[in-house]
């Protein structure tokens, strides 16, 4: 009886990215190659998720927690578009995703959503409101537009809604989304130095080390413009902690070879290099035409995904060097050396025959594009 209330939450779940459609694709299965994944990795479609989000690289993962109270990683969704710049929403209309720790529950999941499915991010939350930060129906759905949101396209949010609404109806109260504006590595950590975000951005690195050290879901607080994160017991804090300064020594060691400190410029947002690969033509222009659209939804903005984002190196007093910036191919996005089955974020990488899409692959046959990014699946 439980099980059918929560299900019936799910179908009964607010309206939003602004429409309504009717449907009954909110109820569609879990795909057999995802469930058989799951049972490889001995997993449950019952067991509770989290999912986490990284703008730079335009990847999304969701976790599940085993029997031991630890989440394991099942699967990799490459972002098909995201909009504004790296740092977290201020305001509404900037255009930004949110950047923070936030609940889903199951009224945000939207079962008649414009963008075939969504669920909300819940911006803003605690810290949000108490940064006075505004704005509302920040989500993650399908198809490839984004005004602030996280597009998945069609077939990856019907995916990762069915993964949800099966550990929503077995009893998750909500479960964890993390958003970032990358992946915490001490690379990307050293280039970002002096990045305006950078405090905030260490303060998430608190809650990406606390889970990646525990694999337990962070117990998330705010207290004085800050996110406060318990790892539980003194001995996982004491391993958070060594992790925390292990790291910093690594970004010094990067400064001290001389890694510059840059700042990456979207026009507006970015997508995987996968998506973008699969669009462009040879000239490097994107084949965003009829046939695109109907196989990844709308595409938002295509002049600036066209642009492609610009690193400019800074001097030490934070301001740009005259003359240093650099446009970045979307091609060096792509991760180097091959694919482990094991799913680690660290170690997820392309298979290297993932070229650029002729324009009449792009535009034409071929299969779905996320037929393309099977490897994600682990």
């Amino acid at each position: 009886m439980k099980r059918i209330a929560l299900a019936a939450s799910l179908v009964l779940a607010l309206a939003a990215c602004q429409g309504d459609t009717r449907s009954t694709r909110h109820l569609a299965p879990i795909p057999q190659a995802t469930m058989a994944l799951m049972d490889s990795k001995g997993m449950s479609k019952n067991d509770p998720i989290l999912i986490r989000a990284f703008k730079k690289e335009a990847e999304m993962e969701v976790w599940k927690r085993g029997s031991n109270g630890k989440y394991a990683l099942l699967k990799t969704y490459p972002i098909c578009r995201w909009s504004g710049q790296l740092g977290p929403k201020i305001q509404t209309g900037d255009r930004q995703a949110p950047e923070g720790f936030y609940t889903i529950t199951p009224g945000q999941m939207n079962p008649n959503s414009s963008y075939y499915l969504s669920f909300d991010t819940g911006f803003p939350n605690a810290y949000d409101q108490q940064m006075g930060r505004t704005g509302s129906l920040l989500m993650v759905h399908g198809s490839c537009s984004s005004a602030g949101c996280f597009a998945m396209t069609d077939e990856s949010i019907a995916e990762i809604y069915a993964i949800a609404r099966e550990a929503l109806a077995s009893g998750q109260r909500g479960f964890q989304f993390q958003s970032y504006p990358f992946r915490m590595t001490a690379e990307n950590l050293a280039k970002h130095r002096l990045d305006p975000n950078i405090a905030f951005w260490k303060n998430l690195k608190e809650g990406n080390d606390t889970f990646e050290v525990t694999r337990e879901e962070p117990q998330v607080g705010v207290g004085n413009g800050h996110y406060v994160f318990d790892a539980g017991d003194p001995s996982a804090a004491a391993t958070v902690a060594q992790k925390q300064q292990k790291d910093e020594q690594q970004v010094a060691a990067l400064v001290a070879r001389g890694v510059q400190p840059v700042r990456v410029v979207y026009a507006d947002g970015g997508q995987h290099w996968s998506f973008r690969e699969a669009l462009s033509r040879e000239d490097g222009s994107l084949a965003v035409d009829a046939s695109a659209r109907n196989r990844l939804g709308d595409v938002s903005r295509p002049e600036a995904l066209a642009a492609g984002p610009q690193e400019v190196v800074l001097g030490a007093n934070g301001k740009p060097k005259q003359g240093a910036a650099s446009t970045l191919a979307y091609t060096s996005q792509r991760p180097q050396g091959g694919w482990t089955p094991s799913g680690e974020p660290s170690r997820q990488v392309a298979p290297a025959a993932a070229a650029p899409v002729p324009a009449t692959d792009a535009g034409g046959g071929g299969g779905s594009v996320l037929e393309r990014f099977r490897v994600f699946g682990g």
